[in-house]
């Protein structure tokens, strides 16, 4: 969780995309690019659900542990040869500037979607458990709650 004002506060995914890229990638950024692409094309349609319930979005975060890509995204740096990205990567600051999407950078250690990608030993899934399983003791309050709501 950030508290930092630079980087959104992230209360835990909503969404976690297992997808394979079906092009070939000549950089670890394109693929990184790739990702970022298939992430917002598939929270768009989650933002116009939620705005057509009224629920007003600010920008989505989407967190990435690739500066290069970060800084393609944001305007940072001009790639030279970009003939094979440049369709995701105006796609993706296209709708960061219509305030979308707040796409910014962390280190691969605090990146939370590494967790589904890569392979860990059994000591690193024990630590960082607890911070995506609700602890059963908020699940059986919650039931606890919907029993007593139901009975009234």
């Amino acid at each position: 969780m950030s508290y930092d004002s630079n980087d959104p506060p992230n209360n835990g995914a909503i969404l976690n995309i297992a997808h394979i890229i079906k092009n070939v990638m000549s950089s670890a950024t394109e693929a990184e690019l790739a990702a970022l692409y298939i992430m917002a094309r598939e929270a768009v349609y989650i933002r116009c659900v939620l705005e057509e319930l009224g629920h007003k979005q600010p920008p989505t975060p989407i967190q990435t542990d690739n500066s290069m890509a970060e800084a393609v995204v944001n305007g940072k740096v001009q790639p030279k040869r970009t003939k094979a990205m440049d369709m995701r990567f105006h796609w993706l600051r296209d709708r960061e500037n219509r305030n979308q999407f707040k796409i910014y950078w962390r280190p691969g250690k605090t990146n939370l979607a590494d967790y589904w990608t890569k392979h860990h030993p059994a000591k690193h899934h024990a630590g960082i458990r607890k911070q995506f399983l609700t602890p059963s003791i908020v699940v059986e309050m919650l039931r606890l709650n919907q029993v007593a709501a139901k009975a009234a």
